[in-house]
């Protein structure tokens, strides 16, 4: 996990956050334990309490399970659900704000392929029409 928090956001949300992308980028897979609330507490220099808090919303979400006396455990079916949220959350709030951004841009399709430095290094999946549409700007 990386050691740097954004001052605008709670620490535990960003702790809950980053193991939901551990999660879903396969760092950590359903029936693994969790970082101990006291080793991530001391290897980032947080109260215990915020990283309990953290822990706590991904067993809220029923992303994580308490085992008494053993710890905390990636849940069966959690990088499912979360695939499904996050991608609904993706589409609901972010998108929206991405697309008023490439249209006030004035970017085509070929634009954000070509993407420059910033472009994942991994290329999107094609799609069915995306290289007549490409062909068209």
């Amino acid at each position: 996990m990386d050691p740097r928090w954004d001052e605008s956001v709670p620490i535990y949300r960003q702790l809950r956050d980053r193991v939901v992308a551990m999660i879903l980028e396969g760092a950590l897979k359903e029936g693994d334990p969790l970082p101990s609330v006291r080793s991530v507490a001391a290897e980032f220099r947080l109260n215990p309490l915020t990283v309990l808090k953290g822990y706590q919303q991904l067993v809220d979400e029923q992303l994580v399970e308490k085992r008494r006396g053993l710890g905390m455990f990636v849940s069966a079916g959690a990088s499912k659900a979360l695939m499904k949220d996050e991608r609904q959350r993706f589409l609901e709030e972010e998108w929206p704000k991405v697309y008023a951004t490439i249209q006030r841009l004035g970017l085509s399709p070929s634009d954000l392929l070509k993407g420059g430095a910033a472009a994942p290094t991994t290329p999107w999946p094609s799609t069915p029409g995306s290289a007549k549409d490409d062909s068209s700007n």
